[in-house]
């Protein structure tokens, strides 16, 4: 306060008489009323407490306001929520008719007057009005995005008389006073998520509600899903994953272990991380969220790419091959977009584009279509193919929030009914050329007699005595 005399006397109007206007604008001018400050105390962005010294019990005394004084920063308090709470100490007020009124402004305090409307609102000064008593003893102010500056807090103790709210006598009362600064009302709650946004160069929290609820902090139910309907849709996209059980069947029988193994490997984890995912309270994680939801993402994209790739016949360690760089190539598009379009189209053209190459091939060597039969285009792949189809549309065109839980439901069914019917039957196995035994002739050996061979019978009479047949 060691500001030159003439600083203020330049500007128009001396610094104390202006202490005095923004301090207590009341008749009496000559009342100074001494505002006591906070002390802040940063924790995270948009966690900041604010400490009353020798709080956070504070006393009222019963001839004059207390005033605190926070201050918030620009930019980095704007974008939270500014919590008050007062508690009032029953035992203080000493059987008194006591009523503790408060006026939260900003810029410059305001006083309330003894023995009149309370109210916390003048010609040029508006804020928030807070009181508490012996009967409703806890009170609690939100304000989401207060405006940077200083914030005045002004409580006085009015005793409550046939004429109105007069002062009251030798009543010092006790009251918790506690102020600070959070990202979201009460983190939302059950139903929300707190998170940070970014608007331009402004940086904001918001909750990010769910399951139907909407406020500030998630707290408005009008229109929030009940709990039957929770659960219904939690077993629904959870047991649509049950679908997986006949193409992983089939692929057993048909030899296809690896691919079989990719399915079971899909259909664990889409359950597990469905029942994790859940908005409300019907929820069951067995592990972190983001680990689930990894892994359910690319189990339902490696189940398409094993798919086409067996579709397309090859040697098996050309297959083995292109599985492995897929199950990589596939790690790394998800760990850069999950909820990417491409990530989806994008490995399957290109499979669809490997398989097609390796018809053509085997058309020109065989100089027939392949496959085959018709009965193979017919009752296997033009089913499958439509089915693929009609669950890529819906994942890309009619997927909502609001339709979400049914609508992927809809999805596991097509794609896993997709690979029963594309999946390719049980394939030959390899036959090996190998060196022909010696044909025999259909026709006569000679044969030497045993006798001959030990020199017991005469050469010269050597006679046919056996014949030997292939």
């Amino acid at each position: 306060m060691n500001m030159p005399q003439s600083f203020g006397t330049a500007m128009g109007f001396s610094l104390s008489e202006t202490l005095i206007t923004y301090l207590a604008p009341m008749a009496d001018t000559n009342k100074c009323w001494p505002i006591r400050p906070t002390l802040r105390n940063e924790l995270d962005t948009f966690s900041v407490h604010f400490y009353i010294f020798f709080g956070p019990n504070i006393s009222i005394p019963p001839d004059r306001a207390a005033i605190f004084a926070i201050n918030l920063m620009p930019v980095l308090d704007s974008g939270g929520v500014l919590n008050m709470e007062l508690k009032l100490n029953v035992s203080s007020v000493r059987g008194e008719n006591i009523t503790i009124f408060g006026c939260l402004n900003h810029g410059m305090p305001l006083s309330l007057h003894d023995n009149t409307s309370v109210s916390c609102e003048s010609e040029s000064v508006s804020g928030f009005h807070l009181s508490i008593n012996t009967t409703a003893n806890i009170t609690k102010l939100r304000i989401p995005y207060p405006q940077t500056g200083t914030w005045y807090l002004s409580l006085r103790s009015l005793c409550a008389t046939e004429h109105g709210f007069e002062m009251c006598t030798n009543v010092t009362t006790e009251v918790y006073l506690r102020s600070y600064l959070t990202p979201c009302i009460n983190d939302c709650g059950t139903y929300g998520q707190c998170k940070l946004l970014r608007t331009n160069n402004y940086l904001y929290a918001a909750c990010e509600c769910k399951a139907g609820w909407d406020g500030w902090g998630c707290t408005d139910n009008t229109e929030a899903y009940s709990y039957g309907f929770q659960l219904l849709s939690t077993l629904l996209l959870c047991l649509s994953n049950l679908m997986f059980i006949p193409p992983v069947t089939i692929a057993i029988r048909s030899h296809y272990l690896l691919e079989a193994s990719v399915y079971i490997f899909t259909m664990f984890f889409s359950t597990f991380y469905h029942a994790c995912d859940q908005p409300g309270i019907v929820v069951f994680c067995i592990m972190e969220y983001d680990v689930l939801q990894f892994c359910d993402f690319l189990g339902s994209l490696m189940s398409v790419w094993v798919t086409v790739i067996a579709m397309a016949r090859l040697k098996s360690i050309i297959k083995q091959v292109l599985y492995l760089l897929g199950a990589m190539a596939l790690s790394m598009a998800l760990q850069l977009d999950r909820h990417g379009l491409w990530n989806l189209l994008g490995p399957s053209l290109f499979a669809l584009g490997i398989m097609a190459i390796a018809w053509t091939v085997r058309t020109i060597r065989r100089r027939r279509c392949y496959p085959p039969t018709w009965k193979r285009w017919v009752f296997f792949l033009f089913p499958g193919t439509t089915i693929a189809t009609s669950a890529v549309a819906l994942y890309a065109f009619v997927e909502t929030e609001e339709n979400y839980f049914y609508i992927h439901s809809i999805w596991h069914m097509l794609i896993a009914g997709s690979v029963g019917f594309l999946l390719p039957p049980r394939a030959k196995p390899d036959v090996k050329v190998t060196p022909l035994k010696r044909r025999r002739g259909c026709g006569y050996q000679l044969c030497v007699n045993e006798h001959e061979e030990m020199g017991l019978v005469d050469p010269a009479i050597i006679t046919i005595n056996s014949i030997c047949t292939s």
